[in-house]
């Protein structure tokens, strides 16, 4: 997507100062559905334009600071061996790559350290954790199921695509258990713990089916449920395949996607509810149980929204951020020219109750920064800083850097600290910058798509209380909940 360069504004160059005042950008937006026409985005930012950053440059606010960054080693270390997905468990932060993962030990979090690399290619790769099992989605048409199988067209019969169960209770040497196979493969999948706990099911999202693929047919308006026994895992199966869209979905039009599946779900299972982003749709579920999710509300976005591709609940489960991948994660969409709407993120609140639970837009976050045309940017993936009280985010934007945002009022949102790297190129745009960005026991943790990990530290009073929060696991599209008031 080829989009003129714009100027850039900055909070602050590293080794400089500025003042710091308040900015109100008033974002006039056509409404989605039973959306409010008028929402504002209040970012703190100095009153002077710098010219854009040179390649690598460093760029923050002064709330934000790396604090480390260890590059990607090989096997992993080409640029077509793309960063993506974290999960974390005790000292441990697990990262997908488009060629298998990595763990790192983060007990030092200023001195991360590689423990193992897996070599699994089948991008993506999104990775999730639970007790001694690892689950890796396959998105990519193979040959077989196995760790050295190579590309084969999906046209094939026998090509597969799925869910990889590993056993990594020795971290040092992981061990490859069971594959499950499922229709279209498994772009992302979704933990959520059975009741019961003696099982987890994974709820895989996936799309683009084709009249020639055997195992990913049209109109492909559900996603597959696998369940794993935590005592057999190696029994793990496909037990649904709910259509959450029976009447069909979003048709799409020039420059948004149909609805052909789900791009991600995040469920908050203490709440038995769960959130969808399902390309021309945003659906809200309830997943009380477990093997039949069930769809509450369905909202469009025809005026701004493009790709439906990931959400996040606030902790008290009555606001939803769902995020638009304007250009696939492949454009320069973060420019004036494509403006503070499109491409950004959207906030919904939760009204009624029980099944009258209905979704309701409020306004548009987009970072007040303009990238340049070698730069990708757009809405990716986040979490909530746990801070008591308050409902605040951390989000990548690939090579727009990593923001912090307050959603407390969701008709204004409010950008509380950044950073950012420069281009990887000020010539050509090469795809990179932050998959990932997590908030994880007291520091953020990027997967930068051709750096590496990147940890950074949050010093700033407003977020002083979520270093009073540990989890001793985390899957961020499991969201859990902490303490609040």
């Amino acid at each position: 997507m080829d989009v003129p360069t714009s100027p850039r504004g900055r909070w602050l160059r590293v080794a400089s100062a500025a003042a710091t005042g308040l900015l109100l950008t008033s974002i006039a937006a056509a409404a989605p559905g039973n959306a409010q026409p008028v929402a504002q985005v209040a970012t703190e930012s100095t009153s002077a334009v710098e010219p854009p950053l040179g390649v690598d440059e460093i760029s923050s606010s002064p709330n934000l600071k790396l604090i480390a960054n260890l590059p990607k080693q090989s096997p992993f270390n080409t640029t077509a061996a793309l960063g993506t997905d974290i999960a974390f468990q005790g000292k441990y932060a697990f990262v997908g790559n488009y060629d298998g993962f990595v763990i790192y030990d983060v007990s030092r979090p200023n001195q991360p350290k590689i423990v193992s690399q897996v070599l699994c290619p089948g991008a993506q790769n999104d990775v999730s954790i639970y007790g001694d099992l690892l689950f890796l989605s396959t998105d990519s048409s193979r040959n077989d199921d196995s760790c050295g199988s190579v590309a084969q067209p999906a046209s094939l019969k026998e090509s597969w695509e799925g869910i990889k169960i590993f056993d990594v209770r020795n971290k040092k040497q992981p061990r490859y258990l069971k594959s499950v196979e499922t229709a279209c493969g498994s772009h992302t999948h979704t933990l959520v713990p059975a009741k019961n706990n003696k099982s987890v099911y994974l709820y895989v999202s996936s799309y683009s089916p084709q009249a020639a693929f055997p195992d990913c047919q049209p109109p492909h308006d559900s996603i597959s449920i696998v369940k794993v026994p935590l005592k057999k895992p190696t029994d793990a199966a496909v037990v649904a395949t709910p259509n959450l869209f029976p009447d069909g979905g979003y048709e799409g039009r020039t420059g948004a996607s149909a609805t052909s599946g789900c791009h991600d779900i995040t469920a908050y299972p203490t709440k038995d509810l769960a959130a969808g982003a399902c390309m021309g749709d945003g659906v809200l579920l309830d997943i009380s149980k477990r093997e039949a999710p069930r769809v509450l509300h369905r909202v469009r976005d025809t005026t701004n929204f493009a790709f439906w591709h990931s959400a996040t609940f606030n902790n008290r489960g009555t606001k939803v951020i769902f995020t638009d991948e304007l250009g696939g994660g492949g454009g320069a969409t973060c420019n004036e020219t494509v403006g503070p709407e499109r491409g950004a993120n959207a906030i919904y609140d939760l009204t009624g109750r029980g099944d009258q639970r209905k979704l309701e837009f409020r306004s548009y976050y987009k970072i007040p920064r303009a990238n340049s045309d070698t730069e990708n940017c757009v809405a990716h993936n986040g979490s909530l800083i746990p801070v008591l009280g308050k409902d605040i985010m951390v989000q990548a934007w690939y090579q727009g850097g990593i923001s912090v945002w307050d959603f407390t009022d969701s008709r204004r949102p409010t950008e509380i600290g950044f950073w950012e790297r420069g281009p990887l190129s000020d010539t050509q745009l090469v795809v990179g910058g932050s998959w990932s960005a997590y908030y994880y026991n007291g520091h953020i943790y990027s997967s930068d798509i051709q750096k590496g990990l990147d940890v950074l530290e949050l010093n700033d009073w407003r977020t002083w209380t979520a270093k009073l929060v540990q989890f001793r696991e985390l899957n961020v599209q499991t969201q859990p909940s902490y303490l609040s008031w």
